[in-house]
């Protein structure tokens, strides 16, 4: 494998996993004031309509992990996006509640199928010693996504009507389609007859969906992910509050700017220094943004939370795959970038509708407050599970 990381593949799979998550943000930004406001249902209702998409991206993980390390990558990936298409056209005959649900679940496997053939195939394509690095730059596609998407979706919904969003989702994900066409093939028969020589018995049970080594970490991002579904899910319903939509819809915007400012830095850092050099700083700064929103009443405070959380959990989950890669056999790459997906997932997925339960009891502010001493207590997590190893690890480097 080539030791140049900016090749034509590496660009071309990091548009399409661009393009994919463009459609994400769009439409879970503006999904839950959708529900609330088309079929006056409750916060919690509202949440679950976002939230159902990433369970769904959690089963569409589950089963193609494994089978992207034993078939080619790129078929997986093409079955994806050809799902995509064929669930994001069914946003169209949505007529209620209860179809709505289905069509987002149906749509998250299909996204869960082609954003971890994405994951994996930029994983490979990566020289080994800019892993860091390199996973770094192909995470600001989702960056970027989730700086435009949520943009573009709040301003076509506003302008335009819900039913837009899914013409500009249909489009985008047809680009990304006949761009997945020109992606060229990743060898693998020679991690399979690898496997046949050392491995001759199959895996069993969770072995076959989940990766040991990527666990840990994964774990972590559970709880990172509830702490960004509370933004995600619930920050135009809170700006609606505080009387701040207008600035709200820059939040993502700067959020993007400040990952795309320190990405360059963060996976050199990471490279040389060392995974925990990273991490804690990137916990640290999570925090303060989490706060500034808890306080925010004027756009200034909101778009500096923005700012700050974009440092953090701008950092931390690109870092966080970097490391379940790194931890991982060669030749399990996909069942690793898979496991730490899903746990990812399920954080992000299950958080929408729980918090929605909880915002009644405690309110938006107080939500974040929440938000801001989960993240302590992830921090502390993250030290027992892989900071400790990882500070002695480097000592003996």
């Amino acid at each position: 494998m080539s030791e140049k990381l900016w090749t034509k593949d590496f660009m071309l799979i990091t548009i399409v996993n661009f393009l994919m998550y463009i459609i994400h943000y769009s439409l879970i930004v503006t999904i839950t004031v959708f529900t609330i406001e088309e079929y006056q249902a409750s916060e919690g209702m509202g949440g679950l309509a976002a939230g159902i998409f990433i369970i769904g991206m959690l089963f569409g993980r589950l089963y193609s992990g494994k089978y992207i390390d034993q078939w080619q990558p790129k078929y997986i990936l093409m079955i994806g996006l050809v799902a995509s298409i064929a669930t994001i056209s069914l946003y169209f005959t949505i007529h209620s509640l209860v179809i709505l649900m289905i069509v987002r679940f149906l749509h998250g496997i299909a996204f869960g199928i082609s954003s971890t053939s994405t994951g994996a195939i930029a994983s490979k394509i990566v020289p080994e010693h800019r892993k860091g690095e390199g996973i770094g730059y192909y995470a600001l596609s989702t960056t970027v996504a989730s700086a435009i998407g949520p943009f573009v979706g709040i301003l076509v919904n506003q302008y335009l009507g819900f039913e837009m969003n899914f013409t500009f989702c249909l489009a985008i994900i047809t680009l990304a389609f006949f761009i997945g066409i020109t992606i060229k093939k990743i060898k693998v028969a020679p991690i399979q007859k690898q496997e046949a020589q050392h491995q001759p018995a199959p895996t069993k049970g969770l072995d076959k969906y989940l990766q040991r080594e990527a666990l840990p970490i994964a774990l972590v991002s559970v709880f990172v992910g509830v702490a960004y579904a509370s933004v995600l899910s619930f920050l135009t319903a809170y700006a609606q509050e505080i009387n701040l939509v207008s600035v709200a819809s820059f939040f993502f915007m700067v959020y993007a700017v400040s990952t795309l400012v320190s990405r360059p830095f963060t996976g050199k850092i990471f490279d040389r220094f060392g995974e925990n050099k990273v991490m804690y700083p990137s916990f640290l700064s999570f925090m303060i943004g989490l706060g500034l929103l808890a306080t925010a009443t004027n756009g200034f405070l909101l778009l500096l939370s923005a700012f700050f959380i974009g440092l953090g959990y701008g950092t931390l989950i690109p870092s966080a795959q970097a490391i379940a890669v790194k931890a991982s056999p060669k030749e399990k790459i996909g069942l690793a970038t898979s496991t730490f997906y899903m746990l990812a997932d399920l954080g992000a997925g299950f958080a929408p509708f729980l918090l929605g339960m909880l915002i009644p009891l405690v309110g938006y502010r107080n939500l974040y407050w929440l938000m801001a001493l989960l993240v302590i207590v992830v921090s502390v997590l993250y030290y027992f599970l892989h900071g400790k190893k990882a500070w002695r690890h480097s000592e003996k480097v």
